[in-house]
């Protein structure tokens, strides 16, 4: 038989390419740069990726605190959370958690972007979130990712 066949190529854990990118996050708008932020964490920006093995990079999101929401979105956009006991439903505007932790916006905002399973909880853990431009991953030699050019 003279016909070419072609091998479907799944990565795992042992033949995965994993690198180290930085992204600027100042005057980002939040959902636009956590939807991109997930697809590099996730791999899907690689030709190898597979849906079940973690094959995205480590992602280091710098100025966390000069994130932008458009619209009403501080004062009407809320985080709930239940405290596990009756009546325990507790809830915070965007410029509260701001307030207290300008990271944890970002953080949320990508969380809810990965899968809901123990392979999400894996990936998430490859997102480094930091308020200023300073960060301790220079010996990883991050690549600087521009997000106005990805698409």
């Amino acid at each position: 038989m003279n016909t070419l066949s072609y091998k479907t190529v799944s990565a795992n854990s042992a033949t995965v390419n994993k690198e180290w990118v930085l992204v600027d996050a100042a005057d980002q708008p939040l959902g636009r740069m956590s939807s991109i932020v997930a697809k590099l964490l996730r791999g899907k920006y690689k030709t190898n990726f597979t849906p079940h093995v973690d094959c995205g990079d480590n992602v280091i999101v710098i100025n966390a605190d000069k994130i932008q929401l458009s619209g009403n979105k501080w004062s009407e956009k809320t985080y709930i959370r239940h405290t596990g006991y009756p009546g325990g439903q507790r809830s915070l505007t965007a410029q509260e958690l701001y307030d207290k932790d300008p990271s944890r916006v970002v953080e949320k905002a990508v969380k809810g972007m990965l899968p809901k399973n123990k392979l999400g909880s894996a990936i998430f853990r490859n997102l480094k979130v930091y308020n200023g431009t300073e960060h301790g991953h220079d010996a990883q030699q991050p690549t600087t990712i521009n997000l106005n050019e990805i698409k």
